[in-house]
């Protein structure tokens, strides 16, 4: 998709509080913050979950009391036609629409839609069903495995290769289901047992407070970094106050490119910017002190001092015992 670069997604979610206009505002302000997609939810409440499913804990410190999973839910639906103006607001923004469907029949939506690549939440990663219906249509798949072990991951893999997703379209993102996640439950290095697995692409979605955690997992390897956030953190809902504001949100991605440029090729050489002070850090051997022609170099009358322009220490051993073949004053670089 962005030919090598990391792929950083600004999770909306349900953070537009079921505002259609809110959630193009905040299509424009993923783009500003440098982010390349923006990801909502797709979902039919009524399909998603039961009338008396209960909430999360997190949810229900952020939700009106006595307010139901259903009903919270309920209001954060996102109709067709909000989901066509978002398509055409990101094509505007130049920011690709990404949504996680809960359902099989949000799967169909966005498939009508063309949206171009899927993602798994982590709730439906042991929903066979669900896998093997977007397995068919062999898309762009981020797969979220929050809560999951090594082997419903495996599970889930195989439900949507057999389907017809081929594996090089699938990128498996380590993530922890807790809002906000501690950061002693991160586990950040199950991303690269997951990679070393499965032999696959991996990324990090990011529940965690702060930018820390996503900018460490880029340099440990993310090929995809998502995380969520809110275009005011004081707003009422699930999910605001473990969300970046706007502007952590473009902190987090100039943070990221910065950790991407500083990854490099892996080759140990002297790089452009330094070349210019190899001569100037580095030393050379010079007389300790003043030297007559005949006399034999030794640790005595040798030293080793800036700058760089004359033998390398590298040869002291090749000097030690030669003959001078001049006179030499004190910290003059020696010559064989």
């Amino acid at each position: 998709m962005l030919d090598n670069k990391v792929f950083i997604i600004a999770e909306a979610g349900v953070n537009h509080n079921g505002d259609p206009q809110a959630a193009e505002k905040m299509v424009a302000a993923a783009a500003q913050a440098g982010a390349d997609a923006i990801k909502f939810q797709t979902f039919t409440a009524g399909k998603l979950l039961v009338k008396n499913a209960p909430k999360a804990a997190y949810q229900t410190a952020n939700t009106p009391a006595g307010e139901s999973q259903f009903e919270m839910i309920k209001k954060l639906e996102l109709d067709l036609d909000a989901h066509r103006k978002l398509i055409r607001c990101c094509k505007d923004n130049k920011i690709y629409f990404m949504s996680s469907p809960f359902d099989n029949d949000s799967i169909d939506l966005l498939n009508d839609l063309e949206v171009e690549i899927f993602k798994v939440p982590s709730g439906e990663l042991i929903n066979v069903p669900y896998l093997r219906r977007m397995g068919a249509l062999n898309k762009t798949i981020f797969l979220s495995t929050g809560m999951a072990t090594l082997t419903e991951i495996e599970t889930a893999l195989k439900e949507l290769t057999r389907s017809g997703t081929v594996r090089e379209k699938i990128t498996v993102l380590h993530c922890n289901t807790e809002y906000p996640t501690p950061y002693e439950d991160v586990n950040l290095n199950a991303m690269l047992t997951i990679k070393n697995t499965f032999k696959i692409n991996v990324g990090y979605s990011d529940h965690t407070p702060g930018i820390e955690v996503p900018v460490a997992a880029v340099a440990l390897g993310a090929s995809v970094i998502e995380k969520h956030f809110t275009l005011d953190k004081n707003q009422p809902g699930p999910d605001h106050k473990a969300s970046l504001d706007p502007c952590e949100l473009k902190l987090m991605v100039d943070s990221i490119r910065n950790i991407e440029r500083a990854m490099g090729d892996g080759v140990k050489k002297p790089s452009k910017s330094e070349a210019k002070n190899i001569k100037i850090a580095r030393k050379s051997i010079v007389a300790g002190t003043a030297i007559k022609k005949g006399d034999i170099f030794s640790e005595a009358n040798l030293a080793v001092k800036r700058p760089g322009t004359g033998i390398s220490p590298l040869r002291w051993d090749e000097v030690i015992g030669r003959r001078a073949g001049r006179d030499f004053s004190e910290d003059e670089a020696i010559e064989i």
